[in-house]
């Protein structure tokens, strides 16, 4: 007969995209999109994922620690020196959602639907954490508060 190829399977391992070259730990990013568009944001790290570990902080803007793609942001050229950021706790794990229950879960478990998803005590810590380390760094550069507070003008 007629030799027919088969498609060789191949596990596909992503790897962390390489950071722009503005992008460096304590850059100002603007976002795109998202609950918080338009607003500016410190960049913390990048995760082992290649997304970026951002923050307002919240003190300042009201923008909580959060995963960001990186083609979602516009990096500006202020830069905040941030000292160390404890980071042992901050993995992609810290930021995974539960999976929503299916519709027999549902069922069975009426009395359990909460559909408000809480943000958890470790998760509020570990902001203020951040937010102790961050804004004093923030106060530092003059205006720099003022400026994460404001919105990026295409988004008013």
């Amino acid at each position: 007969g007629v030799n027919i190829k088969r498609l060789k399977k191949t596990k596909k391992t992503p790897n962390p995209i390489n950071l722009g070259d503005s992008i460096k730990p304590g850059s100002v990013l603007i976002l795109l999109a998202g609950a918080q568009r338009g607003k500016r944001v410190v960049f913390l790290k990048q995760l082992p994922s290649g997304l970026l570990l951002v923050t307002g902080p919240d003190k300042v803007n009201g923008v909580p620690l959060r995963r960001v793609d990186q083609a979602y942001v516009i990096a500006t050229s202020p830069v905040v020196d941030l000292p160390a950021i404890p980071s042992d706790k901050l993995t992609d794990a810290t930021f995974k959602r539960k999976a929503n229950p299916t519709k027999n879960e549902r069922e069975m478990f009426i009395d359990n639907s909460s559909d408000e998803t809480k943000i958890s005590a470790e998760r509020i810590a570990l902001q203020k954490e951040v937010d102790a380390v961050v804004v004093p760094a923030v106060k530092k550069v003059d205006m720099l508060a003022s400026y994460l507070r404001s919105k990026h003008v295409d988004f008013l």
